[in-house]
């Protein structure tokens, strides 16, 4: 047997001082950005024009009618909730097709020969997933902020449910794309469960314009709490109050990441 070099001695030793192999972790992080990176004008470019035509299509049409808050007009409420529908899109679609496309061809092998652990691969696909996430939410605002004169009333609550939402979503794209075993599995996942969720959140209107058994219904959707939170940032006005949101945002963090950790560890799936 070689010796091992002065490198793989000093990554165990990383390894038993933090609990966390970096190098691992960096490597697969890093693959995960270049995957899409490489094809980005259909995952970054692609969405941002998609949300553009939305803003377009719906502030002709809705403008001169509808005001929002009493004050805030609708291209201006419009566009944080398509910034926050991009974010949260793109990071379910970013960790899901990545998880599957390297289960039905075959790579995942390369993903679970290395020694890396349930948490350092949560942690990659997570991380990678809210990266390509937060571009696109960054191009969508960059692109259709001249449409409409927006606010900065409190900007950490901006940050903090992008950062929550696209986390969320990245984590339950990696849950997807474990349980899945094909491509139209995947599609079905995202048609029918997160296309639903986020357009019924209160993108495209408030939900207090709702009759009460609809506003109900849209309080037992998470999804709502990550768009109207994201929202007062801007505003400082929301459907519900920004800390009750915060705490039902983090909320489903802790259980989302808890259940794809469980999965990762267990194997499920992915060890055939």
């Amino acid at each position: 047997m070689e010796p091992e070099s002065a490198d793989e001695v000093a990554g165990v030793a990383r390894r038993s001082a933090s609990g966390f192999a970096w190098r691992g972790f960096f490597t697969l992080f890093r693959k995960e950005l270049l995957r899409f990176y490489k094809v980005g004008f259909q995952t970054i470019a692609a969405p941002i024009l998609t949300s553009l035509l939305y803003l377009l299509i719906f502030s002709h049409v809705l403008e001169e009618r509808v005001a929002v808050y009493g004050t805030v007009p609708y291209t201006a409420f419009l566009l944080p909730g398509l910034v926050m529908m991009s974010v949260l899109q793109n990071s379910f679609a970013n960790s899901s097709s990545s998880l599957i496309q390297s289960k039905v061809t075959g790579n995942i092998v390369f993903v679970l020969l290395p020694p890396l652990s349930h948490r350092e691969m949560y942690a990659a696909y997570v991380l990678a997933a809210m990266v390509r996430g937060l571009v696109v939410g960054a191009g969508v605002f960059l692109v259709t902020a001249w449409l409409a004169r927006l606010s900065f009333h409190s900007p950490l609550w901006i940050v903090a449910f992008a950062i929550l939402g696209s986390a969320i979503l990245g984590t339950m794209g990696l849950v997807a794309g474990i349980w899945a075993e094909k491509f139209d599995q995947i599609a079905a996942f995202q048609n029918f469960i997160v296309m639903p969720a986020t357009f019924l959140s209160g993108v495209f209107y408030s939900v207090k314009s709702l009759p009460p058994f609809w506003q109900t219904l849209s309080h037992l959707n998470p999804f709502f709490y990550m768009v109207d939170g994201f929202r007062y940032g801007f505003f400082g006005v929301s459907d519900i109050e920004p800390a009750v949101s915060l705490v039902v945002v983090a909320s489903t963090l802790a259980f989302t990441s808890a259940l794809a950790l469980r999965l990762l560890a267990s194997g499920y799936r992915l060890r055939l």
